[in-house]
């Protein structure tokens, strides 16, 4: 088949580009600019584009399909010149549905914790060498690609994302997978630019339920009364198996869970994540992995990339660096640090990057999510409040959303800079939060910090 990416650059399309000519596919696509890794990626495999921009004359009818980018605008030029020739347009989450339907899917959706939960069960399964087909959202140790379609695998496991499929479906991807086992770890208000209220929010996880295909499972954490409401009241006929945060203890910085055969100990640490981990469990029991046989095998996992990433480590201090942004994941990942390092200074630098946490109203939605932090920092550019078309935001405003009179704000990047790289860091946990790099943070610099 002759498959064209319309902005083929993306984390998740240069990837799905990648495991379709892994699967004998011809592949080609455009996009305006590709940034690394996919880029090098792209082109160790001859998928680059010759140039970047948009060229209406790689459009053809010999093409069997188009998928189109979120990045990609409804007036792109490809776009126009497919619908023009009446070709088949897919978005992400369609072209996967598509290649998956014969299959068992297992899709893991909610707020927070979708990637760290598929990677755990990626992991076990890979462990035991029981080969699926998976769309992961971040690269795992071990796995050479986030996306892998087989004409073979009985199962796949997506990621469920609720953000729109595309410019032409303004559909949440996961309410287009139909799962046959699907995970809710929670739900926490997020992308208010597309879910404006909290209860619109909300309905796009009640159609999530209703589109499990009968017959099928619901596997959903039970520590979240908003989603235990929508799982008690479904009239969907699935099956329900709630999960919740184990019984652990901390001892000497090692996180210990508690298994019928004793205490282990694990290489991860956090309640968010052990509560994770139950919900990787119970999908792995209905994917044909006893529960000891679970045990065994996560207990090497050791996280995935940019999820609480060990950035560097010394005899007393250490630096982590993690994805949170929105404010139910910074409030979980603070305390978790703080947790495991209850004996260390912790300094938690935030980073407001996405539409919604740069919102002077959403702001309020992070109130106590840096309490457990010695010392609360917060960093964003007005630059990006600006190119967003947001109010300003003001260190007042920052200080009364959080709660916290004594956070420290900067809006410099080289400030900021100045900032951590002077800091004393003996007896110290530093943890940076954010899906953005702080205004060009020089993260190969922080190994030099600690003791």
């Amino acid at each position: 088949m002759r498959i064209h990416f319309i902005a083929i650059g993306g984390s998740a399309m240069h990837n799905l580009a990648i495991a379709l000519h892994h699967k004998g596919y011809e592949i080609s696509g455009s996009d305006d600019v590709i940034y690394e890794p996919s880029k090098s990626r792209l082109e160790a495999l001859s998928l680059l584009p010759e140039s970047f921009g948009w060229f209406p004359d790689k459009i053809d009818e010999n093409l069997d399909a188009i998928v189109l980018g979120m990045h990609a605008k409804a007036g792109n030029p490809e776009l126009l010149k497919a619908e023009e020739l009446g070709l088949t347009i897919y978005s992400y989450p369609e072209f996967l549905y598509e290649q998956s339907k014969d299959k068992t899917r297992v899709v893991i959706g909610g707020s927070h914790g979708k990637t760290t939960i598929t990677s755990m069960i990626l992991h076990v399964m890979n462990y035991y060498d029981k080969d699926v087909d998976f769309m992961v959202g971040a690269q795992l140790e071990g796995f050479d690609v986030m996306v892998k379609l087989t004409e073979d695998n009985d199962f796949i496991v997506l990621e469920g994302d609720e953000y729109l499929s595309s410019a032409l479906d303004r559909r949440p991807k996961f309410h287009l997978y139909k799962p046959n086992i699907a995970l809710l770890s929670g739900i926490a208000w997020d992308h208010i630019n597309v879910f404006p209220t909290f209860d619109n929010y909300v309905e796009q996880f009640k159609v999530f339920i209703d589109s499990i295909v009968k017959g099928g499972s619901i596997t959903y954490n039970t520590e979240d009364e908003v989603l235990v409401k929508l799982v008690d009241n479904t009239e969907n006929t699935i099956r329900k198996f709630p999960y919740k945060t184990p019984d652990h203890e901390i001892v000497d910085g090692i996180t210990h869970l508690e298994t019928p055969d004793g205490m282990m100990p694990l290489e991860i640490f956090g309640a968010h994540n052990l509560n994770n981990m139950m919900g990787a469990k119970w999908i792995c029991q209905q994917m044909g992995v006893d529960e000891d046989e679970f045990f065994e095998a996560i207990a090497g996992f050791k996280g995935a990339s940019k999820r609480l990433e060990l950035m560097a480590r010394g005899k007393s201090s250490a630096i982590f660096k993690d994805f949170a942004h929105s404010p139910s994941k910074v409030k979980a990942t603070t305390e978790a640090v703080k947790a495991q390092f209850s004996d260390k200074t912790l300094i938690a630098c935030l980073e407001l990057h996405t539409y919604s946490s740069l919102n002077a109203e959403f702001l309020k939605e992070y109130e106590g999510a840096l309490d457990a932090a010695d010392v609360a920092v917060v960093f964003y550019s007005p630059h990006a409040v600006e190119i967003k078309k947001l109010d300003p935001v003001s260190k007042e405003q920052i200080e009364q959303a959080l709660n916290r009179p004594d956070v420290i704000v900067y809006t410099d990047p080289d400030e900021f800079s100045s900032f951590v790289f002077n800091l004393e860091m003996t007896n110290t946990a530093l943890l940076f939060m954010s899906s953005g790099d702080y205004g060009g943070l020089n993260w190969d610099k922080l190994k030099n910090l600690v003791d």
